[in-house]
């Protein structure tokens, strides 16, 4: 759950990235920083339980690929055949990440 709270700020965080204007925008700017603030805090929580490197994948993939999705349906940016060839491959990296975490060490 806390790698799933984690994800969500993240999300937050990048979303309002764009209403900073490259922290020019205090309230933007002060709710962005907030949300990355949690999402670390979460993170944090999360690889008490779960691998570091398992942990990250999932966090930056499912994060990623989120992102694109919310850019494309609320930013209008557009989805090209190069990111979702990308995203794939990281959701890939991701899967096979998970699948071989504790077969070698």
């Amino acid at each position: 759950m806390f790698l799933f709270g984690a994800i969500a700020a993240e999300l937050v965080g990048t979303s309002l990235m764009k209403a900073t204007e490259g922290f020019t925008r205090l309230w933007p700017t002060l709710a962005c920083l907030t949300a990355y603030g949690a999402s670390f805090v979460l993170l944090s929580q999360a690889v008490k339980g779960i691998q570091v490197g398992i942990a990250y994948a999932i966090w930056s993939g499912v994060g990623t690929a989120a992102i694109v999705a919310i850019g494309a349906v609320f930013l209008g940016e557009p989805v090209t055949t190069a990111k979702v060839a990308g995203i794939s491959l990281i959701i890939a990296g991701v899967v096979m990440l998970n699948l071989h975490s504790g077969t070698a060490h």
